[in-house]
């Protein structure tokens, strides 16, 4: 391989080292590319302050949002969509033209760059959700592109009716919509050079929309896991008391109600052994204290409201068993951080989630129902609980598996990816 370091032009609108979510995962490979490639970033002016502290990374540019911009989203984005519980589905519609004046100012500034040959490929990492064009394609009829992971569109199970409600999932047609509508789009899939896709899922879904061959589109997870994260060993619990964690937002779909009934259910002699800590806070967080005091679990559920990332790792740390019973989850990156610290990890199998996790490192329950989730969500845990040989198999087995997700090693097989993207570019021009 050329041991020159390929000039890469990457755009990861949402990129903030210290945010949560898409902005973390943007600003992750931003920093593990970085390492291997001359990278130009080009993110939102919204990240200058938190990027602005890391003097590592230099080459970076800044894209401003107009007034009139800043005040559709204050006014009508944030007003109708952040007020109470987050409306998705809606905020992803009404939040278009505030992305897409940063996207026309991405094509305007770096168009002529790319067409004089300034940068050996380019990739757009964010937004993540395969509902958004990216201009920058059209310039790049000689430059090879990538996107991606994009990752979105999982359904809410069936007989989950009543949280997809609560989700505003009915408002989910406008996806259609944007497809049909918004400009750019089609030509965004049908024209770059790689698809990485962060779900099996979505990796369908993206390949049967716009009939992509099976060499233009490929399975990369978007969640990635930190080298302080991965431990060699885990302690070996005293039987006396085993420590569950869930470890999420307090949001309908996250399903930590599910959890909590599922304690409940144990029986006396298993419930006895164990404690749940709930990390995390939301919009859930009072009807779910409610449920615990109802269900008489005062002493077996610790809600230790949101916390750092660095008390977090902690919190993985002293737990035996991860349950996270999240019926819609795109990413999952906790499910990562879980098995890095040698968690077994009880999951639905809808998502990415379901693909993390493996029969030797965990249990993946068919969301058929919500009395059927939480029945075996019970059944797992008294499984793990009694089997102490089985938890120590399967924590050994979690960090094994974790392994493959650490960031420096992503970004060894992106390069490895854009080396070939590259070849592939120059042997289709040159006939």
């Amino acid at each position: 391989m050329n041991n020159q370091k390929l000039k890469v032009l990457l755009i990861v609108e949402q990129c903030n080292p210290e945010a949560a979510s898409v902005p973390l995962v943007g600003y992750k490979f931003f920093q593990a590319i970085s390492k291997l490639a001359d990278v130009t970033l080009v993110t939102h002016e919204r990240n200058k302050t938190p990027l602005s502290k890391l003097k590592e990374h230099p080459k970076i540019t800044y894209i401003a949002e107009s007034e009139l911009t800043k005040k559709y989203f204050s006014m009508v984005v944030n007003t109708l969509t952040m007020k109470g519980k987050n409306n998705w589905p809606l905020a992803n519609v009404l939040g278009y033209p505030v992305y897409a004046e940063f996207d026309r100012k991405v094509y305007k500034t770096f168009k002529e760059g790319i067409q004089k040959g300034d940068y050996d490929l380019v990739h757009a990492i964010t937004p993540m959700q395969p509902r958004y064009p990216f201009t920058i394609v059209q310039a790049c009829d000689r430059t090879p592109v990538a996107i991606g992971p994009v990752n979105g569109g999982v359904p809410f199970p069936a007989g989950f009716e009543e949280i997809a409600k609560q989700e505003f999932a009915y408002l989910n047609f406008f996806r259609a919509i944007g497809r049909a509508l918004i400009p750019g789009y089609k030509e965004t899939y049908k024209k770059a050079d790689k698809i990485l896709a962060g779900s099996t899922y979505t990796l369908n879904l993206v390949k049967d929309l716009f009939a992509i061959p099976d060499n233009r589109i490929e399975l990369f997870y978007e969640n990635g896991i930190a080298s302080s994260f991965l431990t060699e060993t885990k302690k070996i619990t005293n039987n006396s008391r085993i420590n569950l964690l869930f470890v999420a937002r307090l949001v309908p779909y996250k399903c930590a109600d599910i959890l909590i009934e599922a304690v409940s259910r144990l029986e006396p002699s298993v419930k006895e052994k164990v404690h749940l800590t709930i990390v995390g806070d939301g919009q859930e967080r009072n009807s779910l204290e409610a449920q615990v005091r109802e269900l008489e679990l005062g002493e077996k559920v610790k809600f230790a409201g949101w916390v750092s990332q660095e008390e977090t790792v902690e919190y993985y740390r002293q737990a035996d068993i991860f349950c996270f019973p999240s019926i819609r989850e795109f990413g999952g990156a906790v499910v990562m951080e879980a098995m890095a610290c040698g968690l077994p990890c009880i999951v639905p199998n809808n998502g990415g989630i379901g693909e993390y996790v493996t029969e030797e490192t965990g249990f993946r329950i068919e969301p058929k129902s919500r009395e059927y989730l939480t029945q075996e969500l019970t059944n797992k845990i008294k499984l793990l609980v009694e089997d102490d040989e089985l938890r120590q198999r399967m924590s050994a087995k979690s960090m094994e598996k974790a392994r493959e997700f650490e960031w420096d090693g992503k970004a060894e097989k992106i390069i490895e990816i854009y080396h070939k993207m590259i070849a592939e570019k120059q042997a289709a021009l040159s006939h």
